[in-house]
């Protein structure tokens, strides 16, 4: 079993909320049904220790007769696994629906990966970049942490969000997810353990599982952040690192306020604990301005907050920019370990995104404006033609995360493909399953391809829901 820590009898009742189906007399059914739910919603990650018997049923108010014949169901279910001397604890279902086949139909809709096609104004950066490349073509190309210029000017737009940076604490990278895979093979070890949301984007889930360190989730509700247990985590599970998006987070859209960064800043300050901040979509503020909103974790953290951030989904995934800004000290042992893997980002490319960064805020204003249209328009078509599916409108990104009314987000993914629509299950957000009640639908799509794919989700939902989930876990 993969340990993430005991949870206590209280804090279960909680996420167990109103658990006893009103007039029902199967008490232990009901209980086994709750605790499922939380499983399959992510609350209760594989590994969970679960509290004794004795804590439960006192918790709860129920007999203990009551609570172990719900783990009993639980653990024929394969959802509990119990060894006499270490208690009971949340395990991997025997049974998993099979993963989602991509469609073949050239009318497919991908709605699998949020990203968005250039930004207005590249072609016209990339005809300056070039005549600036003469410049560099009697060098050897190599940049080292980047060239001046864009450092100077990524550093720029960081001190406008309220944390001042030179350029010295900037190092191009090739996006955000290289710049995180960069720290993580540095500050890790095989064996560490790094703290995620749960749940989180699935490429870093990846990274952190091929470095051989072992995610250890804290829930993001529907209410945001869970402070208290993250703060519980890092007591209990003293991580190596730390990764988070407090920044119109992926999938949920949700953004951790100042206050909360303050707290969240503080525990990782007092415990020394690395967190990797990705900002991929912090320039996507659908209602403001960017620089109006909250300053960067870092601003709280101090050198403990790594900042990464990408021109992937601001301006175009074509150019493969990012970047990390940290401390001088840290970015020195990063660029000292990176030659390990690669030797620096192109000049070309770099040259682009500074001529597009030094071009001013029109063209994102734009971004931001086409996104919010389309965030409106996929908002309209889901709500008309999924009306049991419920969502918070995000502020910004560029994706619904929506709560299916029953778990069923694997065979909605599979269902979704046969009509032509490509879609993310839930649990690949996960870092240990779950999540089957949720799932996530990007709005950077042409209006008529969003209204298209909502009706083929419809039709794809009403062709599973008649039928019994017979390969998932049944309390």
């Amino acid at each position: 079993m993969d340990a993430i820590g005991r949870i206590s009898a209280r804090r279960l009742a909680v996420v167990l909320g109103a658990w006893r189906r009103s007039g029902s007399r199967h008490g232990a059914a009901d209980l086994a049904a709750a605790i499922e739910l939380g499983v399959l919603d992510g609350q209760l990650p594989v590994g969970t220790r679960l509290p004794s018997e004795r804590e439960l049923a006192a918790a709860l108010d129920v007999s203990r007769t009551l609570v172990a014949a719900a783990l009993d169901r639980l653990r024929e279910a394969g959802l509990v696994a119990s060894r006499r001397g270490a208690g009971s604890w949340i395990t991997t279902p025997r049974s998993r629906p099979p993963a989602a086949a991509p469609p073949d139909s050239p009318e497919a809709i991908d709605l699998a990966r949020a990203a968005s096609p250039a930004i207005p104004g590249l072609a016209a950066a990339v005809d300056r970049a070039r005549l600036l490349l003469v410049d560099e073509l009697g060098g050897h190309g190599y940049t080292g942490r980047g060239l001046p210029v864009l450092r100077e000017r990524i550093a720029q737009r960081y001190a406008a969000r309220g944390l001042p940076t030179t350029p010295d604490q900037i190092m191009i990278t090739n996006g955000a997810h290289h710049a995180f895979v960069l720290a993580l093979r540095m500050l890790t070890h095989p064996g560490d353990r790094v703290l995620v949301e749960q749940p989180t984007y699935p490429n870093a889930l990846d990274a952190i599982r091929n470095a051989h360190t072992t995610p250890v989730p804290v829930a993001l509700g529907e209410h945001g952040w869970d402070l208290a247990g993250m703060e519980a985590a890092v007591r209990q599970t003293a991580p190596r690192m730390a990764y988070f998006i407090v920044d119109f987070h992926n999938p949920t859209g949700e953004r951790l306020d100042e206050p909360g960064r303050e707290r969240l800043g503080a525990l990782l300050a007092r415990t020394q604990t690395h967190a990797v901040v990705d900002e991929t979509f912090v320039e996507l503020d659908l209602e403001g301005d960017p620089l109006d909103g909250p300053p960067p974790l870092a601003a709280f953290a101090g050198s403990w907050a790594i900042s990464v951030g990408t021109a992937s989904k601001s301006h175009w995934g074509g150019l493969r920019i990012g970047w990390i800004r940290a401390s001088e000290d840290l970015l020195t042992r990063l660029s000292s370990a990176r030659f390990g893997s690669d030797l620096g980002s192109p000049v070309f490319e770099q040259l682009v995104l500074a001529e597009l960064l030094g071009a001013g805020d029109g063209a994102l204003a734009a971004r931001r404006a086409d996104l919010r249209g389309l965030r409106d328009v996929l908002v309209e078509a889901v709500r008309r033609e999924l009306p049991e599916w419920r969502f918070h409108v995000p502020a910004g990104g560029s994706s619904l995360w929506c709560r299916l009314p029953e778990p069923m987000s694997t065979r909605l993914a599979v269902a979704a493909a046969n009509h032509g629509v490509q879609i993310a299950p839930g649990s690949r957000f996960s870092a240990q399953g779950g999540l089957e009640r949720w799932i996530r639908l990007p709005f950077a799509q042409p209006a008529s391809r969003l209204t298209e794919a909502t009706t083929r989700l419809a039709l794809a939902a009403a062709s599973i829901r008649a039928t019994p989930a017979d390969d998932l876990p049944v309390a």
